[in-house]
């Protein structure tokens, strides 16, 4: 969206880096759910295929919806998933305690992360 050309060899460099940082196995599911044309669907979709991980894709707004994310990740069982911090409120917002228990990993970026919002995170998981 910014009109920056990403090279084969910096996204390579990523994909390993996050791997070798966070170690997706055979075993883990990941939601797919950020637009193309955003950076982050990049290791969204190429981490869990150069990783043996499950890759799971949502429908098209589904990360609008904070009822269809948590239904999603609970059906799917997903155990990873990134979220910008304004997405992320509004999913915590629509979860209760206990609820997503699969996940294991939850990545944020792309904007300022809120200590509310960590806070509330904490108490959710």
């Amino acid at each position: 969206p910014k009109g920056v050309m990403n090279e084969h060899g910096g996204i390579v460099n990523r994909l390993l880096w996050t791997q070798s940082a966070y170690q997706l196995t055979s075993l883990d599911r990941v939601l797919q759910k950020t637009s193309f044309s955003f950076d982050v669907s990049v290791w969204e979709f190429f981490w869990p295929l150069i990783s043996g991980a499950k890759l799971i894709l949502s429908k098209p707004e589904g990360h609008k919806d904070g009822q269809y994310l948590k239904d999603i990740i609970e059906d799917q069982n997903i155990t990873t998933i990134h979220f910008v911090p304004s997405m992320l409120h509004v999913f915590l917002e629509s979860i209760d305690l206990g609820d997503c228990s699969s996940l294991r990993r939850v990545l944020c970026s792309g904007e300022s992360l809120r200590l509310d919002d960590i806070n509330l995170f904490k108490e959710k998981f």
